[in-house]
């Protein structure tokens, strides 16, 4: 493993986020498959992924189009603060008008649901919080809706969607995470992912471009789903940064088979290979599993609910951004081979600028404090 030079000679371990945690990692994937309105953050997000994957810190620069020190500050900093560094504060203005108690007593109550503090209604807006930090009983914070607006963005308090949440029950996951990372770390000419992206429809995908102001350009708003749906059976190789798969009609065991067969020809001396898929059914069949033992394959399962753990993910970003966004399809055809016009751009160009900016927009979830990996519990020291 190769590490980050320091001063006087010595050699530091490399910078690398902690184990994530199943929430960390499933928002962090969010983020880099859906996008963000705030380039800072999906910048940030891609970094984090890419060192998720256990991409070093000079490819993740490359990849973002940033200084390697700038690499270091997000990171150091994500295993610090987690998620909350997506959104640094850089804040200034005129000085605060409430002290620090009532500031955290109006955070505590935008925080709580109205519900329980006797009010008749789900959530808050900003005049009814306003009003009711006008009368609650034994304190009057008289507060304007946009100061407010401005307090709860600086203590990162935002207006978002109720979301539901859940917890790998994976009781290998550890074990897995582990095996995924040490695979990674060792071996990572002879290590490949793969996963499916889709499904992938024929329809007016809205996107971003250039143009005129006020003039944007226009897709026909016909969204009538007439030719059913693909699935892009990606296949990614971490040594050789390169990409290539195929788009199929659905999910099987067979067309699993299949990728796993091609990324055995990617690798055509014998030697034993690693490749890492989450744990969908049709990854774990009978055939899979014999096959893949006598061709010398060991496939790594991500754990139950962990996808993010994958590096292909990283890599399904600008598939989004320069096949599927800003496209009008006329079948799937037509699609398809713009998709894979694309894989041969890309592959040719694994380093080209537009690439690496994409790709960092897909790269998100990973690691929080010192002694701790990828999100997981604290590890043990040694008495």
């Amino acid at each position: 493993m190769t590490s980050d030079p320091i001063a006087g000679g010595a050699v530091a371990e490399p910078v690398r986020v902690r184990r994530l945690t199943d929430q960390e990692g499933q928002r962090l994937q969010q983020i880099v498959r859906r996008g963000s309105t705030s380039t800072v953050r999906y910048r940030r997000a891609m970094m984090l992924l890419a060192s998720a994957g256990g991409n070093r810190v000079p490819v993740i620069a490359q990849l973002v189009q940033a200084d390697e020190d700038t690499v270091r500050d997000v990171i150091h900093r994500f295993n610090e603060i987690g998620l909350a560094c997506l959104d640094p504060q850089w804040a200034g203005g005129r000085p605060r008008q409430l002290n620090p108690e009532d500031e955290d007593f109006v955070i505590a109550t935008a925080t709580t649901r109205p519900v329980k503090l006797g009010q008749p209604f789900t959530r808050w807006s900003l005049r009814k919080l306003v009003a009711y930090l006008r009368k609650v009983h034994g304190r009057v914070i008289r507060i304007g809706r946009e100061a407010l607006r401005c307090l709860l963005a600086r203590r990162g308090v935002t207006f978002q969607r109720t979301k539901t949440w859940k917890e790998s029950p994976d009781p290998e996951r550890d074990t897995k995470l582990d095996r995924i990372e040490e695979v990674l770390d060792r071996f990572p000419d002879r290590v490949f992912a793969f996963d499916e992206f889709g499904p992938l429809g024929i329809r007016p995908t809205a996107g971003s471009g250039w143009a005129a102001q006020g003039h944007p350009d226009r897709l026909p708003a016909t969204y009538h789903r007439t030719h059913g749906v693909r699935y892009f059976h990606g296949c990614y190789s971490v040594g050789d940064d390169s990409l290539w798969g195929v788009n199929r009609r659905r999910k099987g065991a067979g067309n699993t088979l299949a990728a796993l067969k091609s990324i055995r020809a990617a690798r055509p001396d014998g030697a034993p290979i690693y490749v890492i898929m989450d744990n969908l059914s049709a990854h774990k069949g009978a055939d899979i599993r014999r096959w893949a033992k006598k061709h010398k394959v060991e496939v790594c399962f991500t754990p139950t609910y962990a996808s993010w753990a994958n590096p292909i993910e990283a890599h399904f970003g600008p598939l989004r951004q320069f096949t599927i966004a800003n496209s009008n399809y006329p079948n799937h055809t037509v699609q398809t081979r713009a998709l894979h016009a694309y894989l041969r751009w890309r592959n040719a160009n694994a380093r080209h600028r537009d690439v690496l900016a994409a790709e960092r927009k897909e790269r998100a979830r990973i690691r929080s404090e010192k002694g701790i990996r990828w999100g997981g519990r604290p590890l043990t020291t040694a008495a």
